[in-house]
């Protein structure tokens, strides 16, 4: 830490080769914006990264690059091993039983995030702000028939908001979600595919959202009236939870009463929208930035700076679309038994019968749409995580509790 500096932490769970060119493009953004000649700011990179998700080694993510090492003031990498080091430290300590510590800091996309946020505000940062390795700091718009690109300072954007509340989290555009450009057809009607995504969603994936991407082919553009509004936007609570994004996330980390763990079902996602449902008592703001997410990978050129003049419709004619929209699918369904019995608990058993009536209606259809039987997948996948339900939601309670522990440790080292 930097004394009498804002020491903001720029956190990445990585597992993709290009981890090195998306932290030099934002290491060009934020040269950029002029961030960087603020002598009041500075910066600290905390990486977990995993080796297993495209078979990468440790070289692709520490950076020899002396550009960015000039830029930030520390960068710490966070393995397997070496998250599993932090753990037994709070074990040996008696802050955690071996269990607790497994919740917090086990296998897991959430647990990773969890070991960036424990290090962040063991190394005494101010801010944490999570991106995304499938994330870049531009915006694509839409104007006529004309697709334009808008550079975006995303950390300044979170470091300005951050000084007056809890958590900002900012706009997605490009390929926000993996599903694919649908053509309605005797095989698979609109209110067929309606019914697959309600059984299937979340509060954020929802029809009417998804509904106007396939009026886009796929692609969410940016609005020119945020961009230039410039202006947060605070964000309420509905159905119990403040809902932010994982990525373009920004935490203010002062305040120890106001940080929670993230938290996923063993084998799903989900760890942002649990973590909505924790923050209630939180100053949320929606900050006018957008990041454009590259979710089939299609534009890591623009790493380069190359700038294509028309985005591509998500054609179910590719068969890694396909893969990517199951394993999306798989991992929705994962955890919305979860979801729903921590926010609909007196209604559950109603709510699940429900969803299982309307995707055993849907998901034949789905598997002749997409011609791949593995869609199938899906209601088993329902049944094992229902069965699951009450033990899931008592890990979500106990990582809680076991946080709190964690953060009274942190009060005082």
């Amino acid at each position: 830490m930097m004394k009498n500096k804002i020491n903001v932490g720029i956190g990445f769970v990585s597992g993709r080769k290009s981890f090195k060119n998306v932290v030099k493009t934002y290491i060009d953004s934020w040269n950029e914006s002029n961030l960087l000649e603020n002598e009041k700011i500075a910066l600290h990179l905390f990486v977990a990264y995993d080796l297993k998700y495209s078979n990468t080694k440790v070289g692709d993510y520490t950076i020899t690059d002396e550009g960015i090492l000039d830029t930030v003031v520390s960068a710490h990498y966070m393995s397997d091993a070496s998250i599993e080091i932090e753990a037994q430290i709070l074990v040996k300590n008696k802050v955690l039983t071996n269990k607790e510590a497994k919740l917090i800091f086990g296998q897991g996309y959430g647990m990773k995030r969890n070991a960036i946020l424990y290090l962040a505000i063991k190394y005494n940062m101010d801010y944490l702000i999570f991106l995304d390795d499938d994330e870049y700091p531009i915006a694509t718009v839409k104007i006529a028939n004309s697709t334009f690109w808008m550079g975006q300072s995303i950390v300044a954007e979170h470091i300005e908001y951050l000084n007056s509340c809890d958590i900002t989290h900012g706009y997605h555009c490009g390929y926000v979600s993996p599903i694919p450009q649908i053509k309605w057809n005797n095989k698979l009607s609109e209110d067929d595919f309606k019914l697959f995504i309600e059984a299937i969603s979340n509060d954020i994936i929802n029809w009417d959202s998804i509904k106007d991407k396939m009026n886009s082919g796929g692609v969410t553009y940016g609005d020119l009236s945020i961009i230039y509004g410039k202006k947060g936007k605070v964000v309420q609570e509905i159905n119990g939870m403040k809902f932010i994004s994982g990525s373009n996330l920004g935490l203010n980390l002062k305040n120890y009463n106001k940080l929670f763990p993230f938290y996923n079902p063993p084998g799903a996602r989900g760890e942002d929208t649990f973590l909505s449902t924790c923050i209630g008592d939180c100053d949320v703001t929606k900050i006018p930035c957008y990041a454009f997410h590259d979710g089939f990978s299609y534009y890591q050129h623009l790493l380069k700076g190359v700038l294509p003049i028309k985005l591509k419709e998500i054609s179910v004619d590719d068969s890694y679309v396909v893969k990517r929209f199951l394993k999306a699918s798989i991992g929705w369904i994962r955890y919305k038994p979860l979801l729903t019995y921590i926010t609909n608990q007196e209604n559950y058993n109603s709510e699940i019968t429900k969803i299982r009536e309307n995707l055993t209606i849907v998901v034949p259809k789905i598997c002749d749409y997409f011609k791949n039987k593995d869609f199938q997948r899906i209601l088993t996948e329902l049944e094992y995580y229902n069965s699951h339900v009450e033990q899931h939601f008592k890990d979500f309670q106990n990582t809680k509790l076991a946080w709190i522990k964690v953060m009274e440790f942190l009060k005082c080292y």
